[in-house]
């Protein structure tokens, strides 16, 4: 039963909104503009936002 407590606490869940907030602040600021700085931010952005999905979808697994 310890495992089921851990898979639905709120701090996994809360984590993966974070995530998917800056995913899509990656996603939306790919269109912000021409230069260059604007896709390296979004892609660091979403490769953040996917390590830390990833991290949470692990957290609720294990």
């Amino acid at each position: 039963m310890k495992s089921m407590e851990n898979a639905n606490a709120e701090g996994h869940y809360k984590l993966l909104v974070i995530a998917i907030v800056i995913g899509l602040f990656g996603c939306f600021f790919r269109f912000a503009g021409d230069a260059s700085i604007y896709s390296w931010i979004a892609n660091i952005a979403m490769i953040i936002g996917t390590l830390i999905a990833f991290k949470a979808v692990f957290a609720i697994l294990k």
